[in-house]
């Protein structure tokens, strides 16, 4: 199986999600630390030239590959992306099971302005800041995604590109 996490830029709420399905987080009762939201691999670290590649993470603990990708304000990205994978299941018999999960449903707004900020205008005094208050504030959404994500990965569901548009992460 194969677990793509996508929004707008691909290198804050996706990276938190792959790191919460890779286990290099953990969820408990209490917020993720500004040491542990800015040591998550990816966080605040890509660029607008790394927007639209598929980037790899990690290997799960059952054997599953773990993504990440920026789409930018297309919306023509992840459709595109899934009627590839059902043409390579066509013509070459690819039978991997992917879910492509949106994640742009739990960005806080201090993490939009302070992407903006960080990665847009590249003043990081005032992004990253921001980028951490928003992180703590949607880590418990971004994790209940993740595990909803990995569940519909495990059902039985016949179809083999499954897209989460996850709107009840709001």
């Amino acid at each position: 199986m194969i677990y793509i996490y996508n929004d707008y830029g691909g290198t804050h709420t996706t990276a938190l999600a792959a790191a919460y399905h890779l286990k290099q987080i953990t969820q408990s009762e209490r917020k993720l630390s500004t040491e542990e939201i800015l040591n998550v691999k990816f966080f605040n670290k890509l660029t607008k030239n790394d927007s639209g590649k598929i980037i790899f993470h990690g290997i799960d603990e059952n054997g599953d590959s773990v993504y990440t990708i920026g789409r930018k304000s297309s919306k023509l990205v992840v459709p595109a992306l899934r009627d590839l994978s059902l043409l390579l299941e066509s013509k070459h018999h690819f039978e991997e099971k992917i879910i492509f999960s949106n994640t742009s449903p739990t960005v806080p707004i201090p993490m939009s302005i302070g992407g903006f900020f960080s990665r847009g205008l590249k003043i990081d005094f005032i992004g990253v800041p921001l980028l951490v208050t928003g992180a703590k504030q949607c880590c418990d959404n971004i994790f209940r995604l993740v595990e909803n994500t990995k569940q519909i990965g495990k059902s039985s569901n016949e179809e083999q590109v499954i897209i989460l548009a996850n709107e009840s992460y709001k």
